[in-house]
């Protein structure tokens, strides 16, 4: 199997759900549906706390403004997990070195990362809650169908992960301004938070 695409692909899923593609990758290769999955994710240990970790995102992810602090604290994690990830695949195959992986799956997964955090701060400049839990939904349903279909089509897998991602990056260019709008709210709540209430004299 082309391990590139795959590498692509995970590292793209990753920036959206990494704790998604580390639990269905993990079980597809425990369970033997797959032998494209190294051995140290389908351990028990990785694949419990993957599965406790993705519970929490996908609350976190669903509420809004919690939605956006959790993307804040995953501006490392992603991208590092879609490295670790892309690396394991490729010492899997053998056929593409851990480090050149561990590059692509890093940066795709940063990027990726990068339209869901822009695209939620938009979103959240929204009065209802209702398109956090639709949009949150979508991601996870495509993660983990773009996730289950690389493992036996890497190629055509990773053309619609590479449409999507450049689809996410223009969506959130042109939602440039929700998003500085969103920015500057969230400043002045800070600022009036900071602030205080005057105490009565």
């Amino acid at each position: 199997m082309p391990v590139l695409p795959l590498v692509f692909t995970s590292g793209w899923a990753s920036g959206i759900n990494s704790y998604a593609v580390v639990l269905l990758l993990g079980i597809m290769g425990a369970t033997g549906v797959t032998g494209e999955v190294p051995q140290s994710l389908q351990r028990p240990d990785v694949l419990a706390v993957a599965a406790l970790l993705f519970l929490c995102d996908t609350v976190a992810d669903k509420i809004p403004y919690v939605d956006t602090a959790w993307d804040t604290v995953h501006t490392v994690i992603r991208p590092v997990s879609g490295g670790v990830v892309a690396a394991l695949l490729a010492g899997q195959s053998g056929s593409l070195p851990q480090l050149a992986a561990g590059a692509v799956g890093g940066s795709t997964a940063l990027a990726s990362h990068l339209v869901k955090a822009g695209t939620r701060m938009a979103v959240n400049t929204s009065p209802e809650p209702f398109s956090n839990i639709v949009l949150s939904l979508a991601e996870d349903l495509g993660v983990s169908g773009i996730v289950v279909f690389a493992l036996f089509h890497p190629v055509p897998a990773a053309i619609v992960a590479g449409v999507l991602l450049v689809c996410g990056l223009t969506t959130v260019a042109f939602l440039f301004s929700r998003i500085r709008r969103f920015l500057r709210r969230r400043r002045e709540r800070r600022a009036g938070r900071g602030q205080g209430t005057p105490a009565p004299t």
